[in-house]
């Protein structure tokens, strides 16, 4: 059952969201008109139910802000908004007059504006040039660039913001950039801007600026739709919360009258989760089982040195500066919702992105991780999150996939015989259960559960020391969820050092000996034995068990 804005709510909850002025807004929303509103709006793609039956409403001068996480249905609700896709079923109006965008271009023109998390200008052209791109004003058929340069400037100053327009668009910050793409989008009289995670990549005092900015323009009659992960943003800047989760409109709410820890629950569906896991009594029995297998003698599994530590590790807009242990033989999990600095930590780790402050240590000793080649020479592996993208390649056989990591530590001109390959691969494929007719089948028949083992197979044959497991059990099935926790439990058995990441907080309790919970890209918490509970870290996560 979803719940309105204008329904009552508890009374002990801590007063967020807006100015006072701005609440007294709210009070009287219901009498006015929404600027942008859906009806039942459903959108279905080839085994997806994107969207069900969406009900949604944006009002003038008030920032709405749209929750939910990966896969909820956030991203297909704006461009079935913004004339990216069209729907299903179900009615958009703007304005009071049903609409049906056929392109971005269409719901411009009518005054809905788009600003996504990578800012969509070209960075080679002038601050100007940006701002009038496609619309130059021309003067005895030449453009006017001295006109082009004081509408600019003209621009700007309207949000407060003073900046040389002649210079590249580069030259400047991405938090400058977003505000002449914001500033682009108001000149052309947007009554609705949609902000799609546009502070994913600023850092505090950028957020800040940006906030400003949304303030200002709320004031001057501006519908704003928020889209963002971080919780604390959230209740900084919202008069309203729309969650969504699973294609659906979970429910609309009151910023100030709805907590964070209510927030998440409804985020993640908390409360569903456990009755879910205890709908087959033989997969409960087997998560009993782990749990007891992991969480058995905590105080032995810290005792051990670590294999990697984090000192002050962090990346400017992406990652605040992190302290981590994961200790030889120990599982620890990174807990937290999808923006919080999970695989950011995970990628720093590796080397895929380079961290710019603070210092990692490999059994005990300094080391420079700047890229992925300098991680796997210390004993490093990385299950990236989407396998599709950045783990199979669909193209080679299962051996193939296997022997990649190998060959490329050892070097492409020390090749790996065809026959060692396939003796390593038959070894992996058996020793990890990956169901499939031999070892030249193409992976991309395999099902989920058989390739993830196949990406296990693939940094395990490398003889790691720490291996990096992000959303290792996404998209399988539960039987296949448990036999590579149970694996992974087996090695760590053995020494190795696993960090595993997983938006299933049962997940990560059931296999880690310690958890570190992340949230808004700062690590907030560490907790081992008793408090490594559901319960406890999810009032972390919103910010209440601090």
């Amino acid at each position: 059952m979803t719940q309105s804005a204008t329904e009552p709510t508890q009374p002990d909850q801590p007063q967020r969201g807006g100015s006072p002025g701005a609440r007294s807004q709210q009070n009287d929303m219901s009498a006015r008109e929404p600027i942008l509103a859906t009806s039942g709006v459903s959108k279905t793609f080839p085994g997806v139910k994107a969207l069900q039956r969406v009900d949604f409403r944006l009002f003038p001068g008030e920032v709405h802000t749209l929750m939910g996480q990966n896969g909820a249905g956030k991203s297909t609700l704006i461009n079935v908004l913004t004339g990216v896709l069209a729907p299903d079923a179900g009615t958009i109006r703007l304005g009071g007059e049903v609409v049906a965008f056929a392109s971005p271009q269409e719901a411009e023109a009518a005054g809905v504006r788009t600003l996504y998390q990578e800012v969509n200008l070209c960075p080679n052209l002038s601050v100007a040039e940006n701002m009038f791109a496609g619309r130059q004003p021309r003067r005895f058929g030449a453009i006017d660039w001295p006109d082009i340069k004081r509408r600019a400037q003209e621009a700007l100053a309207r949000l407060d913001v003073s900046l040389d327009v002649t210079r590249s668009l580069d030259a400047y910050p991405i938090a400058v950039q977003q505000m002449v793409a914001i500033a682009r989008a108001l000149s052309v009289d947007a009554r609705v801007l949609i902000l799609d995670e546009p502070t994913s990549s600023l850092d505090d005092s950028e957020v800040a600026q940006l906030f400003k900015i949304l303030r200002h323009l709320k004031r001057s009659g501006i519908a704003i739709l928020f889209v963002t992960h971080f919780i604390e943003q959230t209740y900084a800047i919202s008069d309203r919360i729309t969650v969504m989760r699973n294609g659906e409109r979970e429910g609309e709410y009151l910023a100030r009258d709805l907590s964070a820890d209510q927030l998440v629950a409804k985020m993640v569906g908390h409360e569903r989760m456990s009755a879910r896991l205890r709908e087959a009594a033989h997969e409960e029995q087997a998560a009993d089982d782990l749990q007891e297998v992991a969480h058995d003698h905590p105080e032995e599994a810290t005792a051990t040195q670590p294999f990697i530590e984090l000192r002050g590790v962090g990346r400017r807009g992406t990652l605040q500066p992190v302290d981590l242990e994961v200790h030889a033989g120990q599982i620890l999990g990174l807990a937290g919702l999808l923006g919080s600095g999970r695989t950011e930590t995970a990628r720093l780790l590796f080397g895929a992105d380079r961290a710019d402050s603070g210092t990692i240590l490999v059994e005990g000793r300094p080391v420079r991780l700047r890229t992925p080649h300098d991680a796997v020479r210390h004993g490093i592996g990385y299950c990236a999150e989407d396998r599709k993208k950045e783990g199979i390649v669909a193209e080679l056989s299962i051996r193939e996939n296997i022997m990649l990591a190998l060959q490329a530590r050892r070097g492409w001109w020390r090749k790996i015989s065809r026959q060692r390959a396939r003796e390593l691969a038959d070894m992996w494929i058996e020793r990890l259960g990956i169901k499939a007719s031999d070892a030249e089948q193409p992976i991309a028949l395999l099902s989920g559960g058989n390739q993830q083992k196949a990406l296990l197979a693939r940094w395990l044959a490398t003889d790691p020391k720490l291996l990096i497991l992000d959303e290792p059990t996404r998209g399988i099935d539960v039987a296949a969820k448990f036999d590579i926790m149970d694996r992974l439990l087996a090695l760590c058995a053995n020494g190795l050092s696993i960090l595993f990441i997983s938006s299933e907080i049962s997940e990560v309790l059931r296999v880690s000996h310690r958890v570190a919970v992340l949230r808004d890209r700062r690590k907030i918490a560490e907790v081992a034995g008793k408090a490594s509970n559901e319960d406890n870290i999810y009032r972390l996560i919103a910010g209440s068990g601090e």
